[in-house]
């Protein structure tokens, strides 16, 4: 029975991942043999059984350059955008505008960290009671790498975060002290007991 996976990962090629290996005894870590070359290869001393039944595809960032990628940015947008759960409408908040060119130069085009902004835009946007997310209220905070802690910046994992210096949000107007309001004169028929 033919079965596909599909497996989403940072560095595999150099990973060991699809390599034989043996574990050392000592250290009991896995040793891999160098890779002679990258991929499938016609050269059976080269690649591993592993390596020769997997196909690795590179996924980039997304690109804002041409129409194609602009488009594909678009996409995946608008599926994005399909699945928010704010209560006012969500059609054309991140693809209204020029909330796309906005969000490519906050993201790099980078998935994870476009997830990460939606994210916090997302639970800023409940907490503020507007249910809106908006330039001025993704201008009010950063991603940084702490809000990616599962990844390994040593290895790769943790993408590159476009720099951006965050801006303070709109004050919500304190509401009056009412403390030592008059409530003026009793209303008529009205008697100062109370039963």
């Amino acid at each position: 029975m033919p079965v596909t996976l599909i497996l989403v990962g940072v560095g595999i090629p150099t990973s060991g991942l699809l390599r034989e290996g043996r574990r050392d005894p000592k250290t009991m870590e896995w040793i891999y043999q160098p890779i002679k070359d990258r991929g499938r290869s016609p050269n059976d001393h080269a690649a591993s059984q592993h390596e020769r039944r997997f196909q690795t595809v590179d996924l980039d960032p997304f690109r804002y350059t041409a129409g194609r990628e602009m488009a594909a940015w678009m996409d995946h947008l608008a599926r994005l955008e399909g699945h928010l759960r704010l209560l006012n409408d969500t059609k054309g908040m991140l693809t209204g505008n020029d909330m796309p060119e906005y969000l490519f130069n906050r993201t790099g085009g980078v998935v994870g960290v476009l997830e990460k902004l939606i994210q916090h835009g997302c639970r800023r946007a409940i907490e503020d009671k507007s249910e809106r997310l908006t330039k001025e209220l993704f201008n009010q905070f950063t991603v940084t790498p702490g809000d990616m802690p599962d990844l390994d910046a040593e290895s790769g994992e943790q993408p590159k975060i476009p720099p951006h210096k965050p801006t303070p949000g709109k004050k919500k107007p304190k509401g009056r002290n009412t403390v030592f309001d008059d409530d003026g004169p009793a209303a008529a028929g009205e008697t100062g007991s109370r039963r």
